[in-house]
């Protein structure tokens, strides 16, 4: 019988996430059942969201179990589909790819995925749901008026980079909030005005005020933890936090989060401090692709990817992903 080489979670980190804490096993091929498709599986996403998925913390999405064979976003070619919205050869993309060659995923679950106007693996960066997540938690929860500064944390990564170029094209203020001076650069490439480098920042507050003379009207928050601290700390009256991504707590994600209280901060600034989750935007969606890719023909978007290669290379991908050490949209091609 063929095999399947799968990643499974075998533990639960305790801290950051080491590879050790998944394995690689030998799994049958599924054929699959009425409703679903079984693919050959082109692209795989890891995203700062999944740490919640292996932790035994409550999230606002289900965990895996141990035992469990690991899912995401991922981009794959029709082999065989049970559904008569499906047929051999379509180029889907669905939620529920496991990290596997081959996988079967809820035919409901799958959308095709046109080449014509942009390349496949688009579909998992900026016309998917970094983009998504760019576009709604800048213009719809930040609400921004032209000419406000917009500080970005996680500037150079999958949501950030999307989120700077939606920025300057709406006449805003970006400020970049990223972890090299190379990324840095690519930032203020794609449109950022200003950026601080928060690894080698011996004063965070002091620089981000640097960077942001005016302050800060609009904070998207993908990484929580100091950078955030720093942030308040410069919010204008009627600032608007998002809080989209908390990948800076990832080595500690089920001890308490622990740090400066902003509540003396928030009253004074009347700042509106809210979580963001895709989803709520889903009625949408289809307006913001059409944005997007409109934005991308005509040549005002950009988007840098790190590509690793191979399903062995899955949990070493996210692993960086959550050290900060990819650049650009993190993806692994099969």
């Amino acid at each position: 019988m063929a095999k399947n080489p799968s990643w499974v979670l075998r533990s639960y980190p305790s801290g950051m996430p080491t590879v050790g804490n998944w394995t690689l096993e030998d799994r049958p091929i599924l054929e699959p059942a009425n409703g679903e498709l079984l693919l050959k599986t082109l692209w795989l996403s890891v995203d700062p969201y999944m740490r919640g998925r292996i932790s035994r913390a409550k999230n606002y999405a289900a965990g895996f179990g141990l035992g469990e064979l690991m899912s995401g976003g991922g981009i794959g070619e029709v082999i065989s589909s049970e559904s008569p919205d499906f047929k051999p050869g379509d180029i889907v993309m669905s939620d529920y790819f496991g990290w596997q060659p081959l996988t079967t995923v809820p035919a409901s679950s799958a959308k095709l995925v046109t080449v014509t106007d942009a390349p496949m693996q688009a579909s998992l960066s900026y016309l998917g749901m970094p983009g998504l997540t760019a576009y709604f938690s800048l213009l719809k929860t930040g609400n921004p008026k032209k000419g406000e500064t917009v500080l970005i944390s996680a500037a150079s990564g999958g949501v950030g980079q999307i989120a700077g170029q939606i920025a300057r094209i709406k006449g805003l203020d970006p400020v970049a909030v990223a972890g090299t001076d190379a990324k840095l650069e690519w930032c203020k490439k794609l449109g950022y005005r200003e950026g601080v480098n928060h690894r080698t920042s011996t004063d965070l507050v002091a620089d981000v005020a640097a960077a942001c003379p005016n302050g800060v009207d609009v904070f998207i928050d993908n990484t929580a933890g100091p950078i955030h601290d720093a942030a308040m700390l410069n919010l204008n009256t009627f600032g608007r936090v998002i809080v989209v991504g908390t990948v800076a707590l990832a080595d500690r994600f089920d001890q308490q989060d622990i740090g400066l209280r902003h509540l003396r901060k928030t009253l004074i600034t009347r700042a509106r401090i809210e979580g963001f989750l895709l989803d709520d935007h889903e009625n949408e969606f289809e307006t913001a692709k059409a944005d997007l890719l409109s934005w991308y023909k005509q040549g005002l978007l950009e988007t840098r990817e790190d590509i690793a290669e191979g399903i062995e290379s899955v949990p070493y991908a996210f692993v960086r992903l959550l050290n900060g050490e990819n650049f650009g949209k993190q993806l692994v091609k099969l």
